[in-house]
């Protein structure tokens, strides 16, 4: 797959050849469904807590006497049943993680790349260095290459004055390739990949 390169002005820097085996995938949804469940599991915290009746802080006396009341026999209030009392079998911190492996995590980043590809929503950059961290003059060239939701991966680092510049930017988001993954590419509406990004992702997915 051939694709023009672009520079951050907008202007022409040539041709680029995509490898069709990481962009010209035909896109499954479950599989793309299955590594954003693995990432979006794995970043829940899991710290809801309640408390049990050996925690709530009521008295442990014994309520009313066992015989004679007509009513239920109960030992105290921090019973379930009781208001304020504690819960039976509530949640607990736990990890909401589950394993899924390296190479259907890989297959995931294929076909989140070959999505964007096959949908338009692909475009290579020349590159995104910078001689100054100026947010105006970045926005003004996003604003002219209609980018409104945009995920840039650069190569093995991301320049710092282009990182500077993006960080104001609403709706743009940077990441290195190492960072590149399937719930980031498939939040935002337009990919930009650097010439050293493509190189990098074709590296590490091949």
């Amino acid at each position: 797959m051939k694709l023009d390169v672009i520079t951050l002005d907008g202007g022409n820097a040539g041709s680029v050849d995509l490898g069709d085996e990481i962009f010209g995938l035909e896109p499954r949804a479950d599989i793309l469904h299955r590594v954003v469940r693995w990432q979006r599991n794995n970043a829940q915290q899991g710290t809801h807590k309640v408390k049990t009746r050996s925690e709530t802080s009521y008295s442990t006396k014994k309520i009313y006497r066992q015989k004679g009341t007509g009513g239920a026999r109960h030992g105290d209030r921090n019973a379930p049943i009781f208001r304020k009392g504690g819960v039976y079998k509530g949640p607990t911190p736990r990890s909401h993680g589950h394993d899924l492996t390296k190479k259907f995590r890989k297959l995931g980043l294929r076909h989140a790349l070959s999505s964007k590809a096959a949908t338009g929503n692909l475009v290579v950059l020349d590159s995104i260095d910078m001689a100054e961290a100026k947010t105006g003059a970045l926005a003004k060239s996003i604003a002219k290459m209609g980018w409104k939701r945009a995920l840039i991966i650069d190569g093995a680092a991301v320049n710092e004055n282009f990182a500077r510049a993006a960080a104001n930017i609403e709706g743009l988001d940077v990441l290195p390739s190492m960072g590149a993954n399937v719930y980031d590419i498939l939040k935002r509406d337009t990919l930009v990949i650097t010439k050293a990004g493509v190189e990098a992702l074709e590296a590490r997915l091949k």
